[in-house]
């Protein structure tokens, strides 16, 4: 496996470094570098200047909007954006339905959707979890049945991220409830939020965020050509979302800057007649992290070099896995550097700073991050099976 970049690899990874630098609003770095809550127009101005200079969608097909890069490109496109702190393309379109909608949509459906969600005219959400299928997705119940040139649909999905933004759902139904095996029978189904018989129902988060919400379905008639692929595959196109999901949230560069940043506020801590750098205890547990990080970055650029075109390595159970881990222990990192300081919460009149305020919210808000995109219990069961055959 090669390590170092080449010229030209260099050349573009400081075109990107400067890009970002200059073109995305230093606000908005700002906010997402400090972990404060982005509005929908940061999230739409940022992914809108991406798409514009052919940055949004680079892993989609070179005929709607990707870029013919090598997997090394790809890597460091991605990579220096975190390192920036620029908002990274909406992930419910660049990461997951654009992808299934380009690899498994039929002509009609590509043409449709394709162009209005690489360039985020359509901010879409994900309808996979429900009440009693989470980690066990494929145990799920909102069914579709065919009505003439429609589908009827009745459920509910729960967990459901940033549906408040949404105008579309990209969802999971079961669409042959007599299937032998539950994993069959379901199908990939997209659909407008504002049609008859939807309704988003927020759930306060215990960050105190509103970042996720319940969605019902009451007999939502949904048209029968916004079918994606075949009725009945939706299993099979749902692992090719959730493999390129699991790759695209390693977060190892996100996961720099906390690290970063935790530096900066642990030489401002005083400890002593120094500061909390100077703890060797403290120095043991960040040198750990940036060891177990590196290590991280390590395998992600094996399996970058190793992956094929549209086939997501099934190593990006471990990148999923361990990135996750990583991303919990540095926010852990932040909160217990802010100490008391941390519990305070968006109090403007005390001498706690905003970013040790934000911290235990930040922390608990990183629970997620070993839950969402398959949980880490699953994700061991895979790479058990799949990678080391047992």
């Amino acid at each position: 496996m090669k390590l170092a970049l080449t010229e030209d690899e260099l050349a573009f990874r400081d075109k990107l470094r400067k890009f970002y630098a200059t073109e995305i609003p230093e606000d908005i770095r700002q906010r997402v570098r400090h972990g404060q809550e982005l509005s929908r127009e940061d999230w739409v101005t940022s992914h809108r200047t991406l798409n514009a200079n052919g940055l949004a969608v680079p892993h989609w097909p070179v005929e709607w909007g990707g870029q013919d890069w090598t997997p090394t490109q790809r890597h460091i496109w991605l990579d220096e954006m975190q390192l920036a702190s620029v908002p990274e393309p909406l992930t419910f379109n660049a990461n997951m339905v654009g992808p299934v909608i380009a690899q498994f949509g039929s002509q009609e459906i590509k043409q449709r959707f394709l162009p209005p969600t690489a360039n985020l005219d359509i901010w879409w959400c994900q309808g996979f979890s429900e009440p009693d299928a989470g980690s066990d997705l494929a145990s799920l119940r909102t069914t579709a049945v065919r009505d003439g040139d429609s589908y009827i649909v009745n459920g509910q999905k729960i967990w459901t991220t940033l549906a408040q933004y949404a105008e579309w759902i990209f969802c999971l139904v079961r669409t042959d409830p007599n299937a032998p095996k539950k994993q069959a029978g379901i199908s990939f189904l997209l659909f407008d939020l504002n049609s008859p018989g939807v309704t988003v129902r927020p759930i306060k988060l215990i960050d105190g965020s509103y970042e996720v919400n319940e969605v019902f379905f009451e007999d939502v008639r949904v048209p029968a050509d916004q079918l994606v692929g075949q009725e009945n595959q939706g299993w099979t196109y749902a692992k090719f979302l959730l493999g390129n999901e699991r790759t695209g949230i390693t977060g190892v560069g996100r996961t720099k800057v906390k690290l970063t940043l935790a530096k900066q506020h642990a030489g401002r801590t005083k400890l002593g007649n120094g500061t909390l750098l100077d703890d060797p205890m403290f120095a043991a547990r960040l040198a750990q992290l940036e060891n177990e990080l590196l290590a991280l970055e390590l395998t992600q650029l094996r399996v970058v070099s190793d992956s094929a075109e549209g086939k997501p390595n099934p190593a990006s159970s471990v990148l999923k896995l361990r990135g996750s881990e990583l991303q919990q222990a540095a926010t852990e990192l932040l909160m217990d550097i802010a100490g008391p300081d941390s519990l305070p919460y968006k109090a403007d009149d005390i001498a706690s700073e905003g970013w040790a305020q934000r911290s235990t919210s930040t922390y608990l808000n990183y629970r997620k991050t070993s839950i969402y995109g398959g949980s880490n219990e699953v994700q061991r069961s895979i790479i058990a099976s799949t990678i080391l055959g047992l």
